[in-house]
């Protein structure tokens, strides 16, 4: 399970007493997955985050630190960009292979065609079967961009 990678990567990286990024990385995921797992004991669900939820958080993550290493390059300031993208690098180790972005295109006319989907209307069914299917594995504002073009 996904939870338990991140874990024993945290420890092993620990005890090998590796480079100082790493382990804040991993000790970031690890809180993001805890909040997730006291918000799930909310909604009355004892046993934490999925792993689609788990997936969800990392994804999340490439994306907030994809952003803030734009800014800091807009901003000037290369270490700073530099770090965002090197705790991308950790993140990512945890994600499955993201899908190209022929792969999408397949994937959004698969989706379409199944849904028979003709308008913006059915946009919303569309993105959800994709989230449901492709947790993880897809840039979901690329794949929006797609399904509305399609169906505009």
């Amino acid at each position: 399970m996904l939870r338990e990678q991140i874990d024993t990567a945290l420890k092993t990286a620990m005890k090998a007493r590796d480079d100082k990024l790493r382990v804040a990385t991993l000790r970031l995921i690890n809180a993001a997955i805890k909040d997730r797992d006291i918000a799930a004991r909310g909604e009355d669900r004892c046993n934490g985050a999925t792993q689609e939820e788990i997936l969800s958080i990392l994804a999340k993550m490439v994306k907030q630190r994809e952003e803030s290493a734009a800014a800091f390059e807009k901003g000037c300031r290369p270490e700073l960009a530099e770090q965002e993208r090197n705790e991308i690098v950790v993140v990512r180790e945890f994600l499955p292979r993201q899908l190209s972005n022929d792969e999408i295109k397949a994937a959004v006319a698969d989706v379409i065609k199944e849904f028979d989907a003709t308008s913006l209307k059915d946009m919303g069914k569309c993105m959800a079967a994709l989230k449901q299917r492709y947790t993880g594995e897809m840039d979901f504002g690329s794949a929006g961009k797609l399904v509305k073009e399609t169906l505009s």
